[in-house]
């Protein structure tokens, strides 16, 4: 019997709206129709568990594989993505370049940003709970590209450094075993993933 697999899938694209606070954005057409198409792939067969961040574009995406799976979606309000409320909506290039900083001085706030090694600590906190509690099957998170990163630095074993970020556009996932956290792959596009 195969072993039990835990991935985390990042929302697609999003519906951008700089008058509306960030964790209330929602999917734009582009991230919902490959989220409807992914929820028809076979490599999600085996998953008994969904958990999400309370953020909108995170329970859209987990709704629509919920529904198509037959399976209620968990949320999780401490899975939330970085907390970025200090600046709020930031124009791409800028909104790039704090990342950047984010990422290279985990131990700083940078511009108010909640710190890259409290938000690795949340994130690991939050998985390992739910995995705590031994449930059969695959385990699904669904959530955000900064903590994601953060949370595959953890198990795979890395210093937190961008070099481990996701692809751009969103709706990535990496996976590892539940027993032993190895990781078994790491970023790839929601489309590319297999069985």
């Amino acid at each position: 019997m195969p072993a039990d697999i835990v991935r985390y899938l990042t929302h697609p694209q999003v519906q951008i709206d700089p008058d509306v606070p960030v964790p209330q954005w929602g999917l734009s057409p582009i991230g919902r129709a490959r989220t409807e198409a992914l929820a028809h792939a076979g490599w999600l067969a085996n998953t008994t568990q969904i958990i999400s961040s309370g953020e909108r574009k995170a329970i859209e995406t987990a709704e629509i594989i919920a529904t198509r799976l037959g399976i209620m979606i968990e949320i999780r309000e401490a899975m939330h993505e970085n907390d970025r409320s200090a600046t709020g909506f930031l124009k791409p290039a800028e909104f790039e370049a704090v990342a950047d900083q984010f990422f290279a001085r985990p131990d700083l706030s940078v511009r108010g940003w909640e710190r890259a090694v409290d938000a690795q600590a949340r994130i690991v906190r939050e998985a390992e709970a739910v995995l705590a509690r031994n449930c059969p099957g695959d385990v699904l998170f669904v959530g955000h590209g900064a903590v994601g990163t953060l949370l595959f630095c953890h198990y795979a074993g890395h210093s937190i450094d961008r070099i481990h970020d996701q692809p751009a556009g969103g709706g990535n996932c990496f996976a590892f075993a539940r027993d032993g956290r190895n990781v078994l792959y790491g970023w790839r596009k929601m489309e590319e993933v297999g069985a």
